[in-house]
């Protein structure tokens, strides 16, 4: 006989977040909390405490006020002496410090967000960046699902896979004229090209035994190869990126913001008194760090090429002592052309009419964007996949430049002139990011694989939940 009794409402999905504590780790991830939140998943995203400082002074307690029931925000410390100061943390001991202290912080956030009550519900799942591995271990240990959120690019985390392998092999570290010849020629052509040859070689033999299951934030069109490469070895994979409008729109929750810098307000109405087209849009992402003679070669280089330019200089940008001044003379050379900015609103910027070309540091997330907004890319990579990324955006979709690794005035003005032409490889370029834009708003749409694939994880997390 059936109960006549009224049955306990079941508990929303509770997913925890935990990125890997830099700006193109979070941004991501904030889209994932917002598309989850808005199928009715219960999000806490996870910030560390300095991070959390961080945009407190950017934006103030609106970053963190989502304005709806169900979406919080946590901190855990990062295992680093505190500071105040508005700068990326050095990445190496950020890392370190994370896998020392991580566990434990991560460990009593859940038991307190299980404690918590009053219509918090107890954890059912947790999303860890994948370069917080150890938070899997954790949440084993505490009997939770995990995923694993790789929010660099597809044919990046195939290299990464193969690392492990590629040491046991003796391939690297480098040895004798090899170690000599990468020294010397590190972050050029032929560098990428050797590494290539490796990846292309030992593919085969990337390590085995990861069990848990992941999702790609990539378009599953445009990295097929490297996407089937990978799930050979892990199967259970969702491509969910981009993670665009059609996932998560603006107008959802717009008062959180993922950004540690507070942007420039002047972008938009400068870009409106631009060109269709005329502008190149220049940025080296959150983390990259340049001299000062670099700066000067860039700032000269831009004023040359002619064109308008918005250029985004971080705080945080220069290496040297004392930072770096805009040279004399330049700012009356580039008058009504050219503008500089602290930080910008980069998704608004590529996807404003004005924005003809993006000078990139190949990051993988100024990458998709970029392909979303049917940007063409100079690239300029410095470090991690953005090589990898370089690599494809030029030879494999065709909608990237490479700009030589030392780049002098003379070559950024080259460069630049070459992206913005109306000839040659800028505008061959140009047609194939308006081709890679249609694809990947096809991926996201209804129906679309990144837009299925999605759902399918959403329908995965309230299966394990019993919701």
């Amino acid at each position: 006989m059936a109960s006549s009794e009224p049955q306990p409402t079941p508990a929303k999905p509770h997913v925890l977040l935990i990125p890997y504590p830099a700006q193109g780790h979070v941004n991501p991830f904030l889209k994932l909390g917002k598309a989850l939140h808005a199928r009715g998943c219960h999000v806490t995203f996870v910030h560390t405490e300095y991070n959390h400082g961080r945009l407190l002074r950017a934006r103030g307690p609106s970053a963190f006020d989502a304005g709806a029931e169900g979406f919080r925000f946590e901190t855990i410390p990062d295992g680093l002496p505190p500071s105040d100061l508005d700068a990326t943390q050095d990445i190496w001991a950020l890392c370190e410090a994370t896998r020392r202290t991580g566990p434990d912080a991560v460990r009593g956030l859940v038991e307190r967000l299980n404690r918590a009550g009053g219509g918090v519900p107890p954890v059912s799942c947790v999303v860890a960046d994948g370069a917080m591995g150890y938070v899997v271990h954790v949440a084993k240990e505490m009997g939770l699902p995990a995923y694993l959120f790789f929010t660099p690019s597809g044919c990046g985390y195939l290299v990464y896979l193969n690392f492990d392998q590629l040491v046991k092999r003796g391939y690297v570290p480098f040895k004798g004229a090899l170690a000599r010849h990468v020294r010397t020629q590190m972050g050029t052509r032929a560098d990428r090209t050797l590494k290539r040859r490796w990846v292309a070689e030992k593919s085969e033999d990337a390590p085995t035994g990861v069990h848990t299951r992941t999702p790609y934030t990539y378009t599953h069109t445009l990295e097929r190869h490297a996407l089937d490469a990978i799930r050979a070895r892990l199967p259970n994979t969702f491509t969910v990126g981009p993670l665009g409008p059609e996932v998560a729109p603006p107008s959802y929750l717009p008062s959180l913001t993922s950004s540690l810098w507070r942007g420039d307000d002047r972008c938009a109405a400068w870009l409106d008194g631009q060109a269709e087209g005329s502008v190149v849009y220049v940025n080296f992402g959150s983390i990259t760090v340049v001299t000062c003679e670099q700066m000067d070669e860039f700032a000269w280089g831009l004023a040359a090429a002619g064109c308008p330019f918005l250029w985004v200089v971080r705080p945080d940008m220069v290496r040297d002592g004392g930072g770096w001044k805009l040279p004399e003379g330049w700012e009356e050379a580039v008058a009504g052309r050219g503008i500089t900015v602290g930080w910008c609103d980069q998704e608004a910027v590529l996807e404003h009419p004005a924005t003809g070309g993006f000078l990139s540091h190949c990051g993988w997330n100024s990458t998709l964007e970029s392909l979303r907004a049917g940007v063409p890319l100079l690239c300029w990579p410095f470090f991690s996949e953005q090589v990898t990324n370089c690599r494809y955006a030029c030879e494999e979709w065709g909608v990237g430049l490479e700009m030589p690794r030392e780049a002098a005035r003379g070559e950024v003005e080259a460069a630049v002139r070459e992206l913005m032409g109306e000839e040659g490889r800028g505008a061959a370029a140009r047609r194939k990011a308006a081709e890679w834009k249609e694809k990947a708003r096809a991926a996201v749409a209804p129906g679309g694989s990144s837009q299925a694939n999605f759902e399918r994880f959403v329908q995965e997390i309230t299966g394990a939940t019993k919701c």
